[in-house]
């Protein structure tokens, strides 16, 4: 009675989006739960929890995230507040912000890179404060 199962619990924690293969986006893109890139953005992307660039994804524009795996390609800056991975397929052409960096064999880096805990957190905060919510209409 009122009591939701714990099944339905566990559904709610592992919700996540997904921008298939063959699809394309003009515009920027904000969301609370993870994210998985497999098309094509052409915009910036604010993420509030991991943002998984794939293989065959691809992105121009900046992108803020706590987390970020990327295995695609990205042409913009990164400021994650957490871990960057780049995994052996990756290919990115801009600056990065984080706190952790992992980077495979193979994967291919253009830019500058700044490894400051409080500072990617802090400007990922401070752009989710500039940047509140507004209703889908």
């Amino acid at each position: 009675m009122g009591l939701k199962s714990s099944r339905e619990e566990n559904v709610q924690t592992v919700l996540h989006n997904i921008l298939a293969v063959g699809t394309s986006v003009k515009g920027d893109i904000t969301t609370e739960v993870d994210f998985r890139l497999d098309g094509k953005i052409e915009g910036n992307i604010l993420c509030n929890g991991k943002i998984v660039i794939g293989p065959k994804g691809f992105i121009i524009g900046n992108i803020m995230s706590v987390n970020a795996e990327i295995m695609g390609h990205v042409e913009g800056s990164l400021k994650i507040s957490g871990k960057l991975t780049f995994k052996s397929t990756a290919v990115v052409k801009g600056d990065i912000q984080t706190q952790t960096l992992e980077v495979e064999p193979n994967a291919i880096f253009n830019g500058t890179c700044v490894m400051s805990a409080s500072q990617a957190a802090g400007q990922a905060q401070q752009s989710q404060n500039n940047h509140p919510q507004q209703g889908r209409k």
